[in-house]
């Protein structure tokens, strides 16, 4: 068992370089029930970053606990750095926070209101009014999601008639459109037809360029399209985590060439 949770190689980066990072981060539930122990990663600028493992191996609770979405379920020790601040501190204001790191869940969840209104409701509520710069908004977070010309025709219908790949990136786009740095994915693509799994996939490496992400994936084949690079988690344990390229070809642990060879999972 120790030899399977032995830390094989973790990647780190220049200081200038770093968006967000984690050091010695845990999480249990229930004060005693531990599904992550000690991650320590480090997340590049305006890259795709996939986070890989088995069902259960911790990777969505690392995910869920980087803008605070553990706090009423969890305990979350350790350090959570964005902009020189550790944000798992007490003291942080989580809403704020969220504006910054903002997250798409596994299945579309557009509230049941207009498209628009899907993308301005957080901005209504921030208390912006001007609708000359709403409607700006609007545009530029659909276009960002690859979603403006299907849609540009129709925003004041219901959100919920559109299809489930037209949900997920009108998420992103609701996402997008209180301008975050970083944006959390939690198996975006997981509900999608291939189709708009493809779609989906290139809208996101489009956003490369301006937003840096970080996505659970079960989907192998996904991550070595899209991602820079990857972290292998096993167990609640980090095992590896290096350029996308370099695990899925050349990886340095015996357990993550067997997790990429499908020996399990």
């Amino acid at each position: 068992m120790q030899q399977e949770l032995k830390q094989s190689y973790v990647k780190t980066f220049a200081k200038d370089d770093l968006e967000l990072s984690t050091k010695d981060l845990s999480v249990l539930y229930g004060g005693k029930v531990q599904k992550l122990f000690d991650a320590s990663l480090q997340f590049k600028k305006n890259t795709i970053t996939a986070l890989i493992g088995a069902s259960g191996s911790g990777k969505s609770t690392f995910l869920r606990s980087l803008n605070r979405m553990n706090d009423r379920v969890a305990t979350v020790n350790g350090e959570i750095w964005f902009h020189g601040l550790d944000v798992n501190k007490p003291n942080i204001n989580v809403y704020e926070l969220r504006k910054n790191i903002g997250m798409v869940f596994q299945r579309p969840n557009p509230f049941p209101k207009s498209i628009r209104e899907n993308i301005v409701y957080a901005l209504k509520a921030d208390g912006q009014t001007n609708k000359n710069e709403l409607d700006k908004i609007v545009e530029e977070s659909l276009r960002a999601a690859a979603l403006w010309d299907e849609v540009k025709d129709k925003l004041d219908k219901s959100a919920l008639a559109l299809s489930g790949g037209q949900q997920q990136r009108l998420c992103i786009a609701r996402a997008l459109a209180v301008k975050p740095e970083v944006l959390l994915l939690d198996e975006p693509a997981s509900a999608l037809d291939p189709v708009s799994t493809s779609k989906l996939e290139d809208t996101l490496k489009q956003l490369r360029s301006k937003y840096t992400m970080i996505m659970v994936t079960h989907n192998m084949q996904q991550a070595s399209r899209i991602s820079d690079y990857t972290a292998f988690f096993h167990l609640g344990h980090v095992i590896e985590y290096n350029s996308t390229a370099d695990i899925f070809t050349n990886p340095k642990g015996k357990i993550t060439e067997e997790y990429i060879q499908g020996s399990f999972g």
